[in-house]
């Protein structure tokens, strides 16, 4: 069970995971296919050539492959990023729709939804484990390895529906028909935590050098951390934190920088891609910076917002005042004296890319600024004066040619610190078990220990959340679990700086105020999907 095989059989499997509705499969699950047809299950190498499908759901879901947010970075439904184009779509005025207009969302339209592209999954590894108990001749041992990672990636799916609805339709089989109730939000964590049990039990501690980058126990047990996060299952968050952490696998890398690139201790779960064969991405050719030396029609179509800049606080640990500037000011802010975090993930006024001084202004040429609204599109463009480097590779400068390869890091040992720390505030420990995982990850980058506690500190573990995963999928999902969502995204515009002839003018990148329907904490199920189950009933918000 060799990886380099995982990721080569994945493109055209990803393409049918996105398309196919939920019913569709419901309709036909009695059909044959590949998945359960009896010969595949002759070879072990047949058998692991199905198991390496359900490694694309990483991919599914994670940034590169956009499955999260329907084609768009998730930070663009809140405060931290900003799409240029104000023509409709996805990666366009898509999430600002969704940011501004009260009723935008309905059981009709969701581009959050994330239903059908779960119940496809989940029937993926119900057919498979359908088909193990009717045609597998292997020992037992060799099933459970194989019955427990389609079992986590069940549950790495039905994850996605959990922190979207007020429960799910659990399927722990094929289903027999289209009629079925669907279950409480409890009853649904109740299920993901028994699949990710049993495959800590029954998954190897660590896969040998040939099978590097399967799940294992200790992968396995990190995902479950998250999980139960969201579940606010605090103790089983924590527990499952502490284990991480004493396996000794794990660590902060020394550079923020490289802590998102993979292939490093503190990657744990992990998708690779290969930019000359398959599967690849596209997001350099999106979201990367385009300067005059590197010409290209496409690229930078969303980037960060002054919201997200002002997150970042100065090297020594103290809040930049930018006061001076929300009234305009010929003076350029000094970018330089911002922690470490900021130059890694935002390219800025007076930055480098690929060798060259980023003017980000309207004059260009070196990031080109673009008045939000002035025009449908604004590739190649800013509306905030800045750009995204996080995420983005560098080095990758035939933009028009070439597909992108690095590496989507679904999960890191950074994010298991800071999940510890809120699991142990929410459990009330003592000030040093939350403060000591933030303030580890705060010394990577030189900042100062946060000492704050009570609310105080949740404030800044907030902030600290928001900086430290910025542009990872993180901060709208956050923001809906603590139900802040509505307090904070609710009658405010993001902002950027629109910079003129050395001038840095502080200008709304919004047409609209921002709103945030309450109602939205829950989505609505599909309409389709409640006309084709008599046993479904509409959440009565959303009737």
């Amino acid at each position: 069970m060799k990886m380099t095989s995982i990721y080569k059989l994945l493109a055209i499997a990803l393409v049918g995971w996105s398309t196919t509705a939920c019913n569709d499969w419901l309709d036909n699950v009695d059909n044959t296919s590949k998945i359960d047809d009896e010969a595949t299950w002759d070879t072990e190498e047949h058998i692991d050539m199905q198991v390496n499908y359900f490694y694309g759901y990483i991919n599914s879901w994670g940034v590169f492959g956009g499955g999260d947010a329907g084609g768009n970075m998730i930070e663009a439904f809140c405060d931290a990023l900003k799409y240029n184009h104000e023509a409709l779509g996805v990666r366009a005025k898509q999430a600002y729709q969704y940011a501004t207009e009260y009723d935008f969302m309905s059981p009709s339209q969701n581009a959050l939804s994330g239903w059908s592209t779960v119940y496809t999954q989940v029937r993926y590894v119900n057919q498979f484990l359908n088909s193990m108990k009717q045609f597998s001749k292997f020992p037992a041992d060799q099933n459970l390895l194989w019955e427990a990672q389609a079992r986590f990636f069940r549950a790495f799916s039905y994850f996605h529906l959990a922190k979207r609805y007020d429960g799910g339709i659990i399927y722990d089989a094929l289903p027999d028909g289209p009629n079925k109730a669907i279950s409480t939000k409890e009853e649904l964590w109740d299920f993901i935590e028994q699949d990710l049990d049993f495959a800590i039990e029954n998954l190897p501690s660590k896969w040998d050098a040939t099978n590097d980058g399967r799940i294992d126990q200790i992968m396995a047990t990190a995902f479950k951390c998250r999980v139960m996060m969201y579940a606010e299952r605090w103790q089983k968050a924590y527990d499952a934190a502490v284990a991480v952490e004493k396996s000794g696998r794990y660590d902060l890398v020394s550079s923020y920088a490289s802590a998102t690139k993979g292939g490093n201790k503190e990657s744990i779960i992990e998708f690779k891609y290969d930019a000359m064969n398959s599967p690849s991405h596209s997001f350099d050719a999106l979201y990367a910076p385009v300067i005059a030396s590197n010409t290209y029609q496409f690229g930078s179509c969303g980037v960060p917002t002054q919201e997200m800049v002002e997150c970042y606080e100065t090297k020594d640990g103290k809040a930049y005042d930018w006061t001076a500037w929300h009234n305009g000011s010929k003076e350029r802010p000094d970018y330089e004296s911002l922690e470490p975090r900021f130059a890694a993930t935002i390219t800025y006024p007076g930055s480098t890319w690929q060798g060259v001084v980023m003017d980000n202004s309207v004059e260009g040429p070196n990031g080109v600024f673009q008045e939000y609204g002035s025009a449908a599109y604004g590739w190649n463009k800013t509306c905030t004066g800045y750009f995204l480097r996080k995420l983005v590779d560098e080095s990758h400068t035939d933009l028009k040619n070439t597909s992108s390869g690095q590496t989507w890091v679904s999960l890191r040992y950074a994010e298991i610190l800071l999940n510890k720390a809120e699991a142990a505030y929410h459990l009330d420990m003592a000030a040093s078990e939350y403060q000591t995982p933030m303030n580890k990850i705060r010394a990577r980058v030189g900042l100062p220990e946060k000492t704050s506690t009570g609310y105080r500190w949740f404030d800044d573990y907030r902030k600290e959340r928001k900086v430290e995963l910025a542009y990872e999928g993180h901060l709208y999902w956050d923001m809906r679990r603590w139900k802040l969502a509505h307090v904070e995204y609710n009658n405010y515009r993001c902002h950027g700086f629109k910079i003129s002839n050395g001038e840095y003018q502080y200008v709304e990148v919004d047409l609209d105020d921002r709103v945030f329907n309450e109602k939205t904490y829950v989505f609505p199920i599909p309409h389709s999907e409640v006309i084709n189950n008599n046993l479904l009933n509409q959440y009565t918000q959303w009737q």
